[in-house]
């Protein structure tokens, strides 16, 4: 194309030329001949040489568009652009990111939509994900991406996306379900405008339930609006691909952020390098201890403003509590002072690091005091990073609780105060990767024995040898739920023992034997 060029620009010189050599020899009526044609010819050569500078530049535009190392090997073959001589133009070698492997989608006739919001603090959240997950295969529908709860006590705006990875999220279910993260357009504008069905579930439901009420609502309405999600679907009793896709939400689909992630490593690795270390939820926040109305060892004040905070939020329906008797039964997370007891009957290493996964403990150094000269390598993820560490974090609870979440997972020991969601999803989940140690307190019966030491009913050698005694079977071994028939909420959690979803001991006694 550039030989073309310059073959039609000496075209038009030789004829420029002819028609100057014309215009010398001629009268004054062929001059004005010649200048006229002059003038035609000077707007043909500009027009082809203006028609030609595009074609030229569009030619570059598009094989650069093919991308730097195509391209480029291909300008190197016209004279005009091989600029190898001055060495101006190097090949650059494209790394190639390799392409995961995605799963096939599951084609299916989609009978609508599924909308959820989630309640409550991130394991009641996420346990609720992986329930409305198994609803929504089951009932062949497409689910939205749920929404999170930002009304609860700890007002964390954080969206789904903050926390989870969401992509991963989506493609690592999309041969089980259909998972979008808006509603297409023209349902989305319905919704805006309030044209929407919503109501919550029944708790500890049969997916019976899902099939035969709520599936002719979405078929109804298109959309359906699920919200207060937490424990809407049974523990036992459920097909088994039902509870198997819950545990593959759980343990695969449910990843946390990169950033989430990579600062979980962090303090994983800081904590490491100095040894073993038992990660210790110790559920002695200000929002338990309103909740559940416990208030061993507060003064007057503390009282009347843990009692204030139960009464501000009309959900925490039980208001007027006895905290004494609630302790006897075993239903108060245990406090500071007992827990470093029970620590040290259990001849947990005194050196050993102790990580505190929990929120701000009320009563502050006043109630650590007991448990910090028992145990003095007390930390937690906000003395182990900096501040700029921790930045993005701040006032993002769940955020922070996923931190917790990853570190208490990596523990060589974790062992939580409070059967709370934290403490249960995360037992199930080291159970899951090994039936790792996970120390299970019997909360009513270390209260009477701690009352009986404290009052000298009973030596610190029968104390101790009692606790582990009463705790060589807790230590999160391999066992099946217990079921209690018309108790669902009195029967073992599935997220907690999801025990279908385990190699069981005898399964490896059977391989070892192959």
């Amino acid at each position: 194309m550039c030989r073309i060029d310059r073959e039609m620009r000496r075209k038009w010189g030789l004829d420029l030329m002819g028609l100057k050599a014309a215009a010398f020899g001629g009268g004054k009526e062929e001059k004005l001949k010649v200048s006229s044609a002059s003038t035609k010819s000077k707007m043909k050569l500009w027009m082809i040489r203006a028609t030609t500078s595009i074609l030229l530049w569009t030619c570059v535009v598009q094989l650069t568009a093919l991308g730097d190392t195509w391209g480029s090997r291909v300008l190197k073959g016209w004279p005009c652009f091989n600029h190898e001589s001055d060495g101006a133009m190097k090949v650059q070698t494209v790394q190639k990111v390799p392409v995961p492997v995605l799963r096939p989608k599951r084609v299916y006739k989609n009978n609508g939509y599924l909308m959820v919001s989630c309640n409550g603090g991130l394991n009641q959240m996420r346990s609720a994900i992986c329930d409305m997950v198994a609803i929504a295969r089951y009932l062949n529908v497409t689910l939205i991406v749920p929404e999170l709860d930002k009304t609860s006590f700890w007002s964390d705006p954080s969206e789904f996306q903050d926390i989870f990875d969401v992509d991963h999220f989506i493609t690592s279910l999309r041969d089980e379900v259909r998972i979008l993260k808006e509603l297409p357009p023209r349902l989305k504008s319905r919704v805006d405008l309030g044209m929407l069905y919503t109501m919550p579930p029944i708790s500890w439901s049969d997916i019976s339930y899902y099939s035969n009420q709520i599936l002719p609502l979405i078929r109804k309405y298109k959309v359906v609006h699920l919200n207060r999600t937490d424990s809407r679907l049974a523990n036992n009793g459920q097909p088994m691909e039902i509870q198997k896709l819950r545990c593959r939400v759980n343990f695969s689909a449910l990843k946390f952020t990169p950033q989430i992630e990579e600062l979980g490593r962090k303090v994983i690795n800081l904590l490491r390098k100095n040894g073993p270390f038992l990660v210790l939820h110790l559920r002695y926040e200000m929002d338990m201890l309103a909740f559940s109305g416990c208030t061993q060892g507060f003064n007057n004040e503390e009282v009347e403003e843990l009692t204030r905070m139960r009464y501000a939020y009309p959900w925490w329906k039980e208001k007027v509590i006895d905290s004494d008797l609630k302790r006897k039964d075993g239903l108060c997370p245990l406090t500071p002072e007992e827990t470093a007891l029970t620590l040290k009957a259990l001849e947990i290493d005194r050196n050993i690091q102790v990580y505190i996964a929990a929120g701000e403990i009320y009563g502050g150094r006043r109630r650590m005091a007991s448990l910090a000269a028992a145990y003095p390598n007390l930390v937690r993820k906000e003395t182990l990073l900096d501040h700029t560490d921790l930045k993005f974090f701040q006032h993002h609870s769940s955020q922070m609780a996923a931190l917790d979440y990853l570190v208490s997972l990596e523990s060589d020991i974790f062992v939580p105060t409070y059967d709370g969601n934290m403490a249960k999803v995360v037992e199930g989940h080291r159970r899951y990767l090994g039936y790792k140690t996970t120390i299970l307190l019997d909360r009513k019966l270390l209260v009477d024995l701690i009352d009986r030491y404290n009052s000298g009913s009973i030596t610190w050698d029968g104390f101790s040898a009692t606790v582990k005694e009463a705790h060589a079977e807790h230590m999160g071994n391999p066992t099946k739920r217990v079921i209690i028939p018309e108790r669902p909420k009195e029967e073992d959690y599935f997220y907690s023992n999801p025990w279908e979803c385990l190699q069981q001991p005898e399964e490896d006694e059977l391989l070892s034997s192959l």
